[in-house]
């Protein structure tokens, strides 16, 4: 990778906040979708101090047709979201139809319009049980898509892929983040509710890697 030349596809959250910050020096253009979720509000708020704080330019880019017409708890407010672990068969109700193909789509076509080469997301291996679109098959093959499709064989970058959740906060503890200014809780409440599958699978991945915990909790 040479310096900026990279679309970031930046949620708020704790790994894609981490990303940001680690390949900072490559990232030309970070964007985050408004598609509707309990939590895109709070993310959002987190993804704009991020970015500000380094200078990398962000936009946001509403997606209001997933939260009008596509299925999921995470679009149907705080009481549809289930408790318990993040690999618990309810929590597949979480799940956003092909939300990483169509946000990988829009940032790809991003990158061709600004002549950049790739497209960054922080998938990880917590990820692959519940959702399709964060495997490591569909990152290869939608890459393959992306370079197909563009004249400049546009690829996806995935660092993350095989990494859990707590390997990433291994990563943003070398690098001085803050994860109390990044938002993880479904429910989109003012406050991390501490009892939903991310909520969880947040408090387990700091106190594993040995970093304070201070998020707000209810």
């Amino acid at each position: 990778m040479n310096k900026k030349d990279s679309v970031i596809v930046l949620s708020g959250g704790m790994d894609s906040v981490t990303l940001l910050y680690e390949y900072r020096e490559n990232i030309a253009l970070a964007v985050t979708f408004d598609y509707g979720s309990n939590h895109n509000q709070r993310e959002i708020e987190c993804a704009k101090l991020h970015c500000k704080r380094l200078g990398i330019e962000h936009i946001i880019i509403p997606l209001a047709f997933i939260g009008q017409y596509f299925k999921s708890s995470l679009l149907s407010g705080a009481d549809a979201i289930p408790e318990g672990n993040y690999n618990d068969e309810n929590m597949k109700s979480t799940v956003v139809p092909f939300r990483n193909g169509i946000m990988l789509s829009i940032a790809c076509g991003l990158a061709e319009s600004r002549d950049l080469h790739y497209v960054m997301i922080a998938n990880h291996s917590g990820d692959h049980a519940i959702y399709p679109d964060c495997r490591p098959a569909f990152i290869t093959a939608m890459s393959s898509a992306l370079s197909a499709g563009t004249y400049e064989g546009i690829t996806i970058m995935a660092p993350y892929t095989k990494l859990s959740k707590t390997e990433i906060a291994r990563h943003g503890l070398k690098l001085n983040i803050n994860y109390a200014e990044t938002y993880s809780c479904y429910k989109g409440g003012e406050k991390h509710c501490g009892k939903c599958g991310t909520c969880v699978e947040r408090i387990e991945a700091l106190r594993d890697a040995g970093i304070e915990d201070t998020t707000i909790y209810e």
